[in-house]
């Protein structure tokens, strides 16, 4: 009778892990993770052991690639790294067990690409509204390019305050204003 208890609870466990890591990879996707990734990174957080791409292969029932380019991904985010384990001949990976310092590193890289794109978007903008004001004898226009430019500085301005925050938030300093719980 214990027997079929143990693995009763065992399956309880088994699909209460499952449950946590679904809803985690489907919130990743706010972070612009796709949710085969984020099974990956919950896969990994919930291993008690570094694993191979094999064994997170057979864990996953996913391609050898699809797992590999996974890896890639979260190693770039540096939601994983990779470990030595004396005897093991290929690659081991485990998760970033720190989350605190996963958001910070994935929040940088996602919104400091994007910040960077739409601050030179706005450069552009500004540039070739600012030659056509030139160019143009068309007072309407002039108008509208010069409402626009003052659109665009204050564009910048949020750009430029969200660079700041991005800093803030990658240098760990976030943590003085919105602590960590203990």
């Amino acid at each position: 009778m214990k027997e079929k208890e143990h693995v009763k609870d065992w399956e309880v466990y088994e699909d209460t892990t499952e449950r946590f890591i679904q809803g985690v990879a489907k919130n990743m996707t706010l972070y612009g993770i796709t949710p085969s990734i984020g099974r990956l990174y919950g896969t990994l957080y919930f291993s008690d052991e570094p694993m191979t791409l094999d064994d997170m292969t057979e864990a996953l029932k996913m391609s050898k690639t699809s797992m590999s380019t996974g890896i890639r991904s979260l190693e770039e985010m540096r939601m994983v790294q990779s470990t030595f384990k004396k005897g093991v001949r290929k690659d081991l990976y485990q998760s970033e067990e720190d989350w605190y310092k996963s958001f910070t590193s994935l929040f940088g890289i996602r919104w400091k690409t994007h910040t960077n794109r739409n601050i030179e978007e706005a450069k552009d903008a500004v540039l070739t509204l600012n030659r056509l004001y030139e160019e143009t004898e068309d007072e309407k226009l002039k108008e509208k390019i010069t409402a626009d430019l003052e659109r665009l500085h204050y564009a910048t301005e949020y750009y430029q305050w969200l660079e700041r925050l991005i800093e803030v938030i990658e240098s760990g300093e976030i943590f003085k204003y919105v602590p960590k719980e203990e």
